[in-house]
C-alpha cells in the first residue's frame, strides 16, 4: 500500500546521507514489529524529448519515497509513502504492520541483516547532476541543427537521473549510496522515408557523452541506408555494433538465476540435474563480470536487503563461475549469497568496427535490435528485428543498405561462434532510450547468425 505526493522541484538534489540516516532512525523508532526494514529511494530526474528537429516535451521532477517492511515471525508486508514528517512515517509504519498481521506466513522468509561493511558507491558525477534544461536543449540542438541542414529529421530522447538509496534495519544495519546516469539517443530519418540511422550513448558522467558525434553518426547512417535492397533470409556472418551486442548479451545476465538453474528451468541447468557452474558455455575469449566499482558501469555496493555487493565473475574465459543466489536459496543450497546488480562488462579485443568490416568477405552489419521478445528460456532464444542501419558487407566494404531482418537467435549461440571482438564501450541498450541496464560490451563478428524473414519497415 502506498501514499504518495509527487512534487516538481527543479534544481533539487537527492537525499543526503545524514538526512537518510535521520529519517530511517525516526521511522524505526515508531516500529512495534519483530523486525523492520526501511528503504529510501530519492530521485531527481530531467528529460527532454525532441521530434522533427525541435523539442517536443521536457520536464524535471523530484521525489523521495520511504518503504517500510514489517515482519511478525514469517508474516510480513510493506507500505510506501513520500510524506517525510512524523505523521507520514507513523502512517507508513503502522500500515505495514497492520498488513503484515493479515498476511499468510512465508516459508522462505529470511531474517533482517545486522550491520555490514560496504565499499563506497562510486557512480556519482557532478557533470550529470548539473545538467539543467538549458544544457539539455543545447545538446539537442547539436543534433537537430545538422540534421535540418542535411535535409533530414531528427528525433530522440535525453534523460538524466540523480539518485540516492538507503537501507536500514531494526538490527542496526545502515547502507547509503548515490549515483547518476544519463542517456541520449537519436533516430534520424531522410525525407525520402527510406533511410533511418540511430546513435546513442549512456554513462554516469555526462562529460563522457558527445551529442554532436551521436548526431553525425545517425545522419551518416540515415544517408547510407536509403533505398535498401532485399537479401535472402538465412544464416550470415554478422558484425554487430556495440549497441546490438548489448541488446543481446544483457539477456544472459537476466538468466543467471541459480534457483531457476537448480530447479531445471534455465539454460544454466546442467543435463541430469544441478547447474552449469564449472562448465564451458561460450567461446573462451568471453568473460562477463559485474563490478559495482567499474568506472564505466558503476552500481550500488549493496542490494535491497542491505547485503554487500562485490565484483563477481559470472563467466570467465567461457566457463560459468557464478550464478546469482538470493539469501534464501543460498542458505538452502549451502552457498554464499551472490546478488545480481544492474551492470555488466564483457571482455573484448582491440579492433575497430572498420577493421572488423575490412576482414569480412561477406556479411551483414547491424546497428541495433528492437522489439526483442523471448522464445525459449532454456536456450535463451529470442526473436527481434534489426533497425536504423543494416548493411551488406562484400569484400571488406559496405556495399549497400539492406532491408531490416527478423532474427531468431540466442546470445549463447552467438558467443560460441565468435570470430572477432573490438574494444568494449558503455552503450544504451534499452529499446525506449531510457538509461536501462548499465552494460559495457565490444563490437563483435560472429558466424551463422540466423535471420528468418524480411521486414519492409525502416
Amino acid at each position: 500500500m502506498s501514499r504518495r505526493v509527487r512534487s516538481l522541484l527543479p534544481g533539487a538534489a537527492p537525499i543526503s546521507r545524514s538526512d537518510a540516516e535521520a529519517i530511517t532512525k525516526r521511522a524505526l523508532s515508531f516500529s512495534g514489529a519483530d523486525e523492520a526494514r526501511v528503504t529510501i529511494n530519492g530521485q531527481v530526474r530531467g528529460n527532454t524529448r525532441f521530434a522533427v528537429n525541435q523539442v517536443s516535451t521536457a520536464g524535471d521532477d523530484s521525489d523521495t519515497t520511504i518503504t517500510v517492511d514489517s515482519s511478525f515471525g514469517k508474516r510480513s508486508a510493506s507500505a510506501t509513502t513520500n510524506k517525510l514528517d512524523d505523521e507520514g512515517l507513523r502512517w507508513v509504519v503502522q500500515t505495514s504492520e497492520r498488513l503484515a498481521k493479515l498476511a499468510p506466513e512465508d516459508p522462505e522468509a529470511m531474517p533482517e541483516l545486522g550491520p555490514q561493511q560496504y565499499q563506497e558507491t562510486k557512480g556519482w558525477s557532478e557533470a550529470t547532476a548539473a545538467l539543467d534544461p538549458a544544457g539539455r536543449v543545447s545538446a539537442v540542438r547539436s543534433i537537430t541543427d545538422p540534421a535540418r541542414g542535411a535535409g533530414m529529421n531528427a528525433t530522440g530522447y535525453l534523460e538524466s537521473n540523480g539518485e540516492a538509496r538507503a537501507v536500514a534495519t531494526s538490527k542496526g544495519l545502515f547502507a547509503y549510496g548515490r549515483s547518476t546516469v544519463v542517456s541520449m539517443t537519436t533516430t534520424v530519418r531522410t525525407d525520402s522515408a527510406t533511410g533511418s540511422g540511430w546513435a546513442g550513448a549512456a554513462h554516469s558522467d555526462w562529460s563522457r557523452i558527445a551529442p554532436a558525434e551521436l548526431g553525425a553518426r545517425a545522419i551518416e547512417k540515415a544517408r547510407l541506408s536509403e533505398n535498401p535492397a532485399a537479401v535472402e533470409p538465412g544464416r550470415y556472418t554478422v558484425i554487430l555494433e556495440p549497441t546490438a551486442v548489448g541488446n543481446l548479451v544483457q539477456l544472459i545476465a537476466f538468466a543467471l538465476n541459480a534457483r531457476g538453474a537448480d530447479e531445471g528451468r534455465s539454460f544454466f541447468t546442467r543435463p541430469g540435474g544441478g547447474n552449469k557452474i564449472g562448465m564451458k558455455v561460450v567461446d573462451e575469449r568471453v568473460s562477463l563480470v559485474s563490478d559495482p566499482l567499474d568506472p564505466d558501469a558503476a552500481a550500488y555496493t549493496f542490494d535491497g536487503d542491505g547485503l554487500p555487493v562485490k565484483r563477481t565473475a559470472w563467466i570467465e574465459n567461457g566457463v560459468v563461475k557464478n550464478l546469482a543466489y538470493d539469501r534464501y536459496w543460498a542458505e538452502k543450497q549451502g552457498k554464499e549469497p551472490t546478488p545480481m546488480i544492474g551492470s555488466l562488462r564483457m571482455s573484448g579485443g582491440t579492433q575497430s568496427v572498420d577493421e572488423i568490416i575490412a576482414s569480412t568477405r561477406r556479411g551483414i552489419l547491424v546497428t541495433r535490435f528492437w522489439y526483442i521478445r523471448p522464445v525459449d528460456p532454456r536456450t535463451i532464444l529470442y526473436t527481434g528485428l534489426t533497425r536504423d542501419g543494416t548493411f551488406l558487407i562484400e569484400n571488406g566494404k559496405i556495399t549497400r543498405a539492406v532491408k531490416n531482418l527478423r532474427f531468431n537467435e540466442s546470445p549463447i549461440f552467438m558467443l560460441n561462434n565468435l570470430e572477432a571482438m573490438g574494444e568494449p564501450v558503455r552503450v544504451s541498450a534499452s529499446e525506449d532510450g531510457s538509461p536501462g541496464f548499465a552494460i559495457v560490451v565490444p563490437p563483435i563478428k560472429t558466424r551463422d547468425f540466423t535471420f528468418t524473414s524480411l521486414s519492409d519497415a525502416i
